[in-house]
Order: C-alpha cells, then structure tokens, then sequence
C-alpha cells in the first residue's frame, strides 16, 4: 500500500513571505479576493477545508519558491 505524502503546510506558512503564500493558496484554486485576505492569517486560522487541501494538494515546496 502506498503512503500518501502530505505538504508540510504549517512550516512553509510560519516561514514563507506573503507573495509565496498566495502562490500556494492560488494553487489550491482560492479565489484572488480570499487570497488578499488569507495571506496574513496564521495557518491554524485558515479554514479547516482549505488546510486539508493545501497538505493534501501534492505541492512540492521547491514549486513555490
């Protein structure tokens, strides 16, 4: 059975810039105005739906960086 690899959302959020967060939350199809807001919220803030999508997503960090 193969494990399913999960993107470390939490650290990535504590140590990325805002312009990188709205790269990912792009990624995970959140509409523009969300993300103005969103970007500057602290992950555990985030919508628990939204968070199980970013860590479940397949993102790798090296694409957002």
């Amino acid at each position: 059975m193969v494990k399913i690899e999960t993107f470390d959302a939490t650290t990535f959020w504590n140590k990325s810039y805002a312009h990188q967060r709205g790269k990912l939350l792009k990624r995970v199809q959140v509409p523009d105005d969300q993300i103005k807001i969103l970007v500057n919220k602290p992950y555990l803030e985030l919508p628990a739906p939204l968070r199980y999508e970013i860590e479940t997503s397949g993102i790798k960090k090296t694409e957002l960086t």
